[in-house]
């Protein structure tokens, strides 16, 4: 089986015909990881409720939880406005990230310059797109 040509139809990929995967826990809103997948990673997914991506580093397709037992139950699938990222919820069993931590996000926070939020000024005035 293949995608379903209206949802291949919709994504954008990359050159080497991948489309980022944005992992947030289901009820908590917590991102969790970034990971990579191809229409078949994406089909996989969808029709088994296990996240399957393709590892660049490796070459291979990856179930995730195969191997660590961290499984990632499926409970929502979607895509950005511009087919461009998918957005998975999942019920995460354990930890996301390859190096044991929850989420692959608590490395270290980078240092920011908080903006405001009193009249939305520094917002407006600093928004140049």
């Amino acid at each position: 089986m293949a995608l379903d040509p209206k949802i291949a139809a919709r994504l954008k990929r990359t050159q080497d015909g991948l489309v980022p995967a944005i992992v947030q826990q289901h009820d908590t809103g917590e991102v969790l990881m970034l990971a990579w997948m191809d229409d078949k990673a994406l089909h996989r997914t969808l029709t088994t409720g296990r996240a399957t991506y393709w590892s660049r580093s490796r070459g291979e397709y990856w179930i995730k939880g195969d191997t660590s037992g961290n499984v990632q139950w499926v409970r929502s699938a979607s895509l950005d406005c511009d087919g461009d990222t998918i957005l998975l919820k999942v019920d995460q069993v354990g930890a996301a990230c390859h190096t044991g931590d929850r989420t692959c996000f608590d490395a270290g926070f980078l240092d920011v310059v908080q903006g405001r939020d009193d009249d939305g000024a520094a917002a407006r005035d600093g928004d140049r797109s």
